[in-house]
Order: structure tokens, then C-alpha cells, then sequence
């Protein structure tokens, strides 16, 4: 019987839910993060279930794809480094990190009733990160765009990007969720095995 997938799982079950709400203005309304409205109410499950669906399919397609391409990787690498835990602990690495990322914002937020957020992209983020530090030297690059940077280096833009970008609050992107979900994948992969963190550091020194 082939091994169960936890991407794969993940897409499926975050694509049901987001066709789903994209038809059901209640039930989209339900699930989104809405910090002034958490505050209020006893509504915790919304740091979760807003990773669940999206603002649009562009969006859910471009968050699915991402962690279609770098989801299974880490998965196995999870696999490798953690043996039979592995897979609770890549199950842990997303999840959490969909709840620590918008952290922040609640902080942020809690007070502006017009603040709302959808979207898996801070749980994506770290998932991305985590694959980073297992293959730092992996060629990257913007979709449908061929220009490859080493992974670390492609990191390390992202997160001044996304930091930038969060400090100026202009657009619609959820910056914040990516920043942090990017360092809780750095830093959840590092407190599991700080080994990790040191082949990092020596393979991006060429030791």
C-alpha cells in the first residue's frame, strides 16, 4: 500500500474548503481571520481554519502549487531526519506555523475592524523555509520567471522583501504571515535537530 502523503492530504482537504467557501459567503465569513472579532469572542479556531480558504483561485492556486513543489520534499526530508516521527512533526511544522504567523497581526489588528486575512501562505512559507535548510544550495526562483539564485541566498531576499513590505502596510498581502512563517520554519526544522542548522551553515560556506 503506498505511503500516505501529508501534502497531498493537506491540498486536498484546503482545496474542499476553499471551492466551497468561494460559493458560501457565510461560511467564508465564518472561517477568515478577523482579528477585531476573535477579540470579542470566544473564536480562537479562526487562527486556524482562515490557512483553509482563500480570496480567490489564483490565490489558492498559487499557494496549492507552492506547497505541491516544495511540501513533498520537505515531507521526505522529515521522513529521513525523524524517522517515524517525521511525518507528526511536518504535520506540526504546518499547522503550527499557521498559527504562530498571524500572531503578530492579532497584536496588530485586534482593534481595526476592517482588518481581515485568508489564505495558507504563512503555514506555505515555513514549509518552504524548512526545505531550505535541508538543501540550501537548490537553485530558486519567481514563477515563470527562469532566473535561479542558490535557495539560501532566495531566502534571504524573501524574508528582507517580506519584512519591508509589512513595515509599509500598502497592499492587500498578508506580509507579516509570511515573514514569521518563514522564521517558524527556519527555527521549528533547528529545535528539532540543531544539526540541521549547523549542515547549513556549513554547505552555504562551502565546508
Amino acid at each position: 500500500m503506498p505511503e500516505l502523503s501529508i501534502t497531498n492530504l493537506i491540498i486536498g482537504v484546503t482545496l474542499l474548503f476553499s471551492i466551497r467557501a468561494l460559493g458560501n459567503q457565510e461560511l467564508f465569513y465564518k472561517m477568515k481571520f478577523y482579528p477585531a472579532v476573535m477579540d470579542r469572542r470566544d473564536q480562537a479556531y479562526r487562527f486556524l481554519s482562515y490557512a483553509l480558504v482563500h480570496a480567490d483561485y489564483l490565490h489558492l492556486a498559487v499557494n496549492m502549487y507552492v506547497l505541491y513543489t516544495f511540501g513533498n520534499f520537505t515531507e521526505d526530508m522529515y521522513g529521513l531526519a525523524f524517522d517515524q516521527k517525521g511525518k507528526f512533526y511536518y504535520v506540526l511544522l504546518y499547522w503550527a506555523a499557521a498559527f504562530t504567523s498571524v500572531i503578530p497581526s492579532f497584536e496588530k489588528h485586534k482593534t481595526h475592524t476592517w482588518y481581515t486575512a485568508v489564505g495558507a501562505s504563512g503555514a506555505v512559507s515555513a514549509v518552504v523555509f524548512a526545505s531550505i535548510m535541508f538543501n540550501p544550495t537548490a537553485g530558486m526562483g519567481l514563477l515563470f520567471i527562469p532566473i535561479y539564485i542558490p535557495s539560501w541566498l532566495f531566502g534571504l531576499l524573501y524574508l528582507g522583501y517580506s519584512y519591508f513590505m509589512a513595515q509599509r502596510g500598502r497592499d492587500n498581502i498578508g506580509h507579516d504571515a509570511h515573514f514569521f512563517g518563514a522564521l517558524f520554519g527556519i527555527m521549528f526544522t533547528i529545535l528539532l535537530n540543531y544539526r540541521i542548522g549547523i549542515a547549513f551553515v556549513n554547505t552555504i560556506m562551502g565546508q
